[in-house]
């Protein structure tokens, strides 16, 4: 599992908590990965989109520009569990190795 799949991973985990703006997204991920470059994840949540792992839209307006909003699919949600899977397996693999 590379640290790109990692990433998705908890993007589509924060996704599956509640629907998040991109701009929160970016903030959380920030703060677990911080030497993560923001147009990288900017890339992964577009990626998600367009593979049908979240949707985009529209939430209400402030004083500010419209802010998009994610929302984990039901594909998604399957995505992440088989993410969380093959995370869990790694790192039992890792235990196993002595790795601590």
């Amino acid at each position: 599992m590379l640290k790109k799949d990692l990433i998705e991973l908890c993007l589509l985990y924060l996704l599956s908590v509640e629907d998040l703006y991109v701009y929160e997204l970016l903030r959380r991920i920030h703060e677990a990965f911080p030497d993560t470059r923001e147009s990288a994840v900017y890339a992964l949540i577009r990626n998600l989109s367009k593979e049908g792992y979240t949707i985009q839209y529209e939430g209400k307006t402030s004083d500010g520009p419209t802010r998009k909003y994610y929302h984990i699919t039901d594909a998604g949600a399957e995505k992440m569990n088989c993410l969380l899977c093959e995370w869990v397996r790694l790192r039992d693999a890792l235990f196993a190795l002595g790795v601590r």
